[in-house]
């Protein structure tokens, strides 16, 4: 490869990593016209097309860097994940497999491949078989246990997985990946006193790390040692500032301990607030709007089952479709961005911890869309990596007025195991072009809800910019 080829792909990885896409994808647009001939450049497009929501033409690029000779197994990768994002499941998995084949050592085609199998068949067995086929070739590989743990935890729970950990565990004692998930699976299947012990190994190995200290601030509130994880907890805050679930945790040890920073930082209040959407340009009015956007959305969610290492039970999810070809789908920041600055200038300015990150502009972090069924709902969580979350109503089921508030959104109830329990402590009702607006560190979920009509939201992360 030229050596001012690989100056320009490597100033585009450079702006990408700072999170600047679109000159990013400026820059791999130009080397393309540069070096046309080059399949390394198509592809390093095709992936950053893909990042930013665009698969469609993602797939464009990475079908053209085969034609120009690219065969690498990254670039299989590249193709299944775009094609998955498109909805073309058969042609995806197929990908992902030959991702595989050429490179077993690439992990993410594992998850990614057990995943899609078994939010397409809801079948743990299938959607295990090809990693636990990789594992018989190569037992010695302990990231692949890494993997089958992720998959298990989806696809049998928690009491399945802390067994496989624990297992592996006596073959990689100190490995951090599988202590981490002894923790949270051992705490969530009722073995507090070992999790209390896998989390003080770790805490020996990896001093200080955020994964030990939240590890081991989990595992004491399971115990009911609050007062033993408030300062494991601040140190947390004060070593990490911005990290969602380090300021949850702080957040559900001074709730645990009367402590009045609790109060400040679930401030309900002025932090969550409910707003209208903007019909989009081209369309007359938000009715009609919402009816685009529900038909588009519907379309593409094919899935029987959840993904991986999220809250949904009983739904399934699509991910980052700002940049889709679907006009409806493409203009939902649109309808939503009037409501996301009110909501900014309402919070101002201040010295908490919300308030204090306030620039008046943001940026987006992430957007995707959830079809819950029937009694499905949401696990109680956080979102690690924002500054602001939110969701947003498409459809909702006609039991909202039953008398246990089913489908409404709550805040307030922890995600982890605390001793004692702690219940929620404010809900919202959802109603259709709505968007609810809400710390990212506060923990949320859906209250379950009946009858036979689904519940659709769309949900972002925005950032300060």
């Amino acid at each position: 490869m030229a050596r001012s080829l690989q100056s320009v792909l490597d100033k585009a990885a450079r702006l990408k990593e700072r999170g600047k896409l679109t000159e990013a994808i400026t820059m791999y647009r130009q080397a393309i016209k540069q070096y046309p001939d080059s399949g390394v450049a198509e592809h390093n497009l095709a992936g950053a097309l893909g990042d930013g929501g665009r698969p469609a033409e993602a797939e464009r690029h990475i079908r053209r860097a085969f034609k120009k000779g690219l065969n690498a197994p990254e670039s299989w990768l590249v193709l299944a994940r775009v094609l998955m994002s498109q909805g073309k499941l058969a042609e995806s998995k197929q990908a992902f497999e030959k991702t595989i084949e050429l490179n077993p050592g690439i992990l993410g085609a594992h998850r990614e491949l057990a995943q899609l199998i078994w939010m397409t068949t809801g079948d743990s067995e299938q959607a295990l078989a090809p990693l636990n086929a990789t594992i018989g070739s190569f037992p010695d590989v302990a990231t692949l246990h890494h993997v089958k743990a992720q998959a298990l935890k989806a696809t049998k729970g928690h009491a399945a997985t802390f067994a496989f950990v624990t297992d592996s565990l006596k073959r990689w004692p100190n490995d951090a990946a599988l202590l981490i998930n002894a923790v949270h699976t051992g705490i969530h299947s009722g073995e507090t006193t070992a999790a209390l012990e896998f989390s003080k190994h770790l805490n020996k190995l990896q001093p200080d790390t955020m994964s030990s200290l939240e590890c081991r601030v989990t595992a004491l509130l399971a115990a009911g040692r609050a007062d033993e994880a408030l300062p494991l907890a601040e140190q947390l805050v004060a070593k990490f500032p911005i990290d969602q679930y380090a300021i949850a945790l702080l957040a559900t040890v001074c709730r645990l301990l009367d402590d009045e920073r609790y109060g400040q930082l679930y401030n309900y209040e002025d932090f969550v607030r409910p707003y209208e959407l903007t019909a989009p340009k081209g369309w007359s009015s938000l009715a009609d709007y919402l009816g685009d956007l529900r038909s588009a959305l519907a379309e593409r969610h094919p899935y029987k089952m959840h993904p991986f290492m999220n809250s949904l039970d009983g739904g399934s999810m699509i991910m980052d479709f700002a940049g889709s070809e679907n006009p409806a789908m493409r203009s939902l920041l649109h309808a939503l961005t009037p409501a996301i600055d009110a909501h900014i200038a309402h919070l101002g300015k201040g010295s908490d911890i919300v308030r204090s990150r306030n620039t008046g502009r943001w940026q987006l972090d992430g957007i995707w869309s959830v079809y819950l069924r029937p009694n499905g709902f949401h696990h109680d969580h956080i979102h690690p990596n924002g500054w602001l979350s939110s969701a947003c109503y498409i459809e909702l089921p006609d039991r909202l007025d039953a008398g246990e508030k089913e489908g409404w959104i709550k805040f307030g109830e922890p995600g982890i195991v605390t001793d004692p329990k702690l219940p929620y402590e404010h809900a919202v009702k959802p109603a259709v072009g709505t968007i609810v607006l809400f710390p990212s560190y506060m923990w949320h979920g859906t209250i379950p809800f009946g009858g036979d009509q689904r519940r659709m939201t769309c949900a972002l992360d925005i950032v300060p910019a």
